[in-house]
């Protein structure tokens, strides 16, 4: 079901539970007149997270609510302040339209990247219907609801040394160091990842992007957080830098078992936190 009617957005509502579980970077689509622009396809689509909508496939099946879109970051980031302000100064990243990929490498020819009028044009096009819907999404379901969990869906490379030092764990928690959701909440997700043997660590290197730090309103009974995967939790990622003869590599639902059977866990405890009454201070109108 797409409320918005466009057909790179969708919106998946398995039913009317408290949980929604957006995908702001599994998408690959790339408009055909902005390809010339670009080096290489391959290094526009390099930093996709790959294959996280058929890991997280069993959310609507819990009754979630998915948003997705088809669209490549590369075109546009829904999940950058869309000020450009950097939601982590000092340390690499990339843009609300990226220029670079997450190794440095440029994505697209000499005075060919986006800027001005353009990036505001991507704006209204693709950003602001992705969080028309997450807003629409979460206003429904406040209205049944005392509490709504947005859980944000990424996963990342495990070695990228121009983002962060040595190894990433397999589960990297993010909750705007623990403004956007209830330290239960935390708790609870924190307990799941640990008890499944990866490794796993709250607000390290990735602490939630736009979506977790725009929408997170524990008091008005939004809780947001982001859930980084490392990779090789579920792919069988190559070690070190990546060419397009290896990656990204095909999924492999047995590869993928052991670390799906974990998010399964955690996904029913954003459902079991949310379905719990709620403070008293808890407002009906978190609908960000």
């Amino acid at each position: 079901m797409n409320p918005d009617s466009r057909p790179w957005l969708e919106v998946t509502r398995g039913g009317s539970a408290p949980l929604i579980v957006s995908m702001p970077h599994t998408g690959t689509e790339i408009p055909p007149e902005l390809e010339p622009r670009l080096k290489s396809l391959w290094l526009a689509r390099k930093d996709t997270d790959w294959w996280i909508d058929r890991l997280y496939d069993f959310a609507p099946g819990l009754g979630a609510t998915l948003i997705r879109t088809r669209m490549s970051r590369t075109l546009i980031d829904p999940n950058r302040d869309p000020s450009g302000i950097s939601l982590y100064p000092g340390q690499a990243t990339t843009e609300l339209c990226p220029t670079t990929t997450f190794d440095g490498e440029l994505l697209y020819h000499g005075g060919e990247a986006p800027r001005g009028e353009e990036i505001t044009a991507r704006r209204t096009t693709w950003f602001e219907p992705y969080h028309r819907a997450i807003r629409g999404e979460i206003a429904r379901l406040r209205e049944r609801h005392p509490r709504v969990v947005l859980y944000d869906c990424h996963s990342i490379r495990s070695q990228i040394p121009r983002l962060f030092a040595g190894v990433l764990p397999n589960f990297n928690l993010g909750t705007h160091s623990g403004a956007s959701c209830a330290p239960e909440l935390t708790a609870r997700l924190e307990a799941a990842c640990e008890a499944s043997g990866f490794s796993r660590v709250t607000n390290g290197r990735f602490r939630g992007g736009y979506t977790t730090r725009h929408y997170g309103r524990p008091a008005e009974g939004v809780h947001a957080v982001q859930m980084e995967l490392a990779c090789r939790g579920y792919l069988r990622e190559p070690g070190g830098p990546v060419t397009p003869a290896d990656w990204p590599c095909d999924y492999d639902d047995a590869v993928a078992a052991p670390l799906r059977a974990v998010l399964m866990r955690v996904l029913t405890a954003c459902l079991e936190f949310a379905a719990e009454p709620a403070p008293r201070s808890a407002s009906r109108s978190g609908s960000g």
